[in-house]
This record gives C-alpha cells, sequence and structure tokens, in this order.
C-alpha cells in the first residue's frame, strides 16, 4: 500500500486547489473578468503561480508514484512534501515580485528532478537485473 503518497498526492491537489481560489480572489480584487488574463500585475502573479503549478503537476504526480512503487513510498513522500514546499515557497515569493519565485522554484524543480531521475534509474535497474 501507498499511503504517504497517496497522502502526499491529497496534499498537492490541495494547494493547487487553494492556488485556483486565489486566482479567483484576485479576479475579483482587481477587476480581471474571464477570460482576460492580463491587466494587472498583482492577479498576473497569482494566475502564473497557478498555472506554472499546473504545468509542473504532470512531471511532479507520475514521477512521485513511480518512485514510490520502484524505490520506496515513505521516502516518495519526504521529496514529494519538499516539492509542496517548494511550490508554496514560489507561490509566496512570486505574489510579493516576479524577482522572488526563484527560491521556491528550485527547490521544486530539485525535488522532481529527484523523483523523475530516482524512478526512471530504478526502472531501468529493475529491467536489466529482474
Amino acid at each position: 500500500m501507498y499511503h504517504s503518497t497517496a497522502l502526499v498526492t491529497v496534499l498537492a491537489l490541495i494547494l493547487y486547489f487553494y492556488m485556483g481560489l486565489r486566482v479567483a480572489q484576485a479576479r475579483a480584487r482587481f477587476g480581471v473578468k474571464a477570460p482576460a488574463t492580463t491587466g494587472n500585475a498583482d492577479f498576473e502573479r497569482a494566475f502564473r503561480v497557478q498555472m506554472n503549478t499546473l504545468e509542473w503537476l504532470p512531471i511532479f504526480l507520475p514521477a512521485l508514484w513511480l518512485f514510490a512503487i520502484y524505490i520506496s513510498d515513505w521516502i516518495a513522500a519526504l521529496i514529494g512534501l519538499v516539492w509542496i514546499v517548494g511550490r508554496a515557497m514560489y507561490m509566496v515569493g512570486y505574489a510579493k515580485a516576479a524577482e522572488k519565485r526563484g527560491h521556491g522554484f528550485g527547490v521544486q524543480a530539485l525535488a522532481a528532478s529527484v523523483l523523475l531521475v530516482g524512478a526512471l534509474i530504478a526502472i531501468l535497474w529493475r529491467l536489466l537485473h529482474g
């Protein structure tokens, strides 16, 4: 069973849902009517946080689950929590200024890379030695 990875998956999706709520609030606060995605810098930063997270989810989620299946549920979950923390750092930093998003982006990119490369190595290892 992969309970730890499942929990981290739900937490990541809750964070993404929260980012969507922040975009809706920013639309109302700054008067940016759908379908517009420009018009106010504060809104645009909130929107980009959500969209960038959406762009990373297809990398993060499969890598998280493959790492859990081929290596370890609890190690995948811990690395997944690092990814979530990085995404939260990205969100907070980017809300302040575009230049402040880098640290959070780096943390989440490193976590996703470890999951992806770890899963790839484990899969290849099993194919060759399995």
